[in-house]
């Protein structure tokens, strides 16, 4: 395995601060994008317009407030002298950068109504944090817990929501387009997304022992749970919240699962 010990690199500075630039301004655009708002309306009155089942109560959404913590936490942590030059973040590059131009590009597309371009838009922001998350190796890099929690956790959690909100950036184009799901009804694909979703967060416990990716899938699907027992529920989403709340609670134990094997290979 390749060694973690900082070593010279004078890009490395460089790349940590134009990480947390990237950091400010997508947090700003996210910000502006509501305060504004874009195009005469906020994120979440553009996603009140698409009557799918894939999509959590509003409080859920709280989540973000966490996932900028964690950036900020990320772009401090290679500024510190004594982490600077580290491999890990030498293989990383730009990616994380990229990352934030992509999530800025997504809330103009969705701000103007181009829906499916921002599935495209999504798709890329996805693929970029898959890069990032295998490029400094979560779940497999030696670390102590400092750099657990400020390295691999941040993109657990963010790889772990852009993961949901990709299913449901897909429902909402495939409504938008009429899809008639191949005469299946929409709360059988929203079980089906919701046991995918499950599954993928099964794999990344098996092969990365990532606590909080499956922690992610946990509040989102309570959300979801509660969104269709609520007034806001959609019709006949009986299957919808059954489905959600399976899943929540497979997800719950693949986080158990995660805890144990995280503790099994520390001794």
């Amino acid at each position: 395995m390749a060694s973690t010990a900082p070593v010279s690199d004078p890009t490395s500075a460089r790349r940590a601060w134009v990480n947390l630039a990237s950091v400010v301004g997508t947090i700003t655009v996210n910000a502006l994008a509501n305060i504004i708002p874009f195009n005469g309306q906020n994120t979440g009155q553009v996603s009140d317009r698409f009557q799918v089942y894939f999509v959590p109560s509003g409080y859920v959404f709280a989540i973000w407030s966490v996932i900028y913590l964690a950036w900020l936490l990320f772009c401090a942590y290679p500024l510190l002298p004594a982490n600077r030059g580290k491999p890990r973040f030498a293989a990383l590059g730009y990616w994380f950068a990229l990352s934030g131009v992509f999530n800025s590009l997504w809330l103009v597309c969705w701000h103007y109504n181009q829906f499916t371009l921002s599935l495209l838009v999504m798709l890329a922001l996805l693929a970029t944090l898959i890069v990032c998350y295998r490029r400094l190796g979560v779940g497999r890099t030696p670390s102590g817990a400092v750099e657990r929690w400020c390295v691999d956790a941040p993109f657990g959690l963010y790889l772990g929501w852009i993961s949901v909100a990709t299913i449901a950036n897909a429902a909402d184009v495939l409504w938008i387009n009429r899809w008639d799901g191949f005469g299946l009804a929409p709360q059988v694909w929203t079980a089906i997304m919701l046991g995918v979703a499950t599954l993928l967060g099964a794999a990344m416990v098996w092969r990365r022992h990532d606590v909080l990716f499956p922690l992610v899938l946990v509040w989102a699907f309570v959300g979801i749970a509660d969104r269709q027992s609520g007034p806001a529920a959609l019709p006949s989403p009986e299957l919808v919240v059954t489905a959600a709340l399976v899943a929540a609670g497979a997800s719950l134990l693949l986080v158990l699962t995660a805890v144990a094997l995280r503790v099994r290979r520390a001794r």
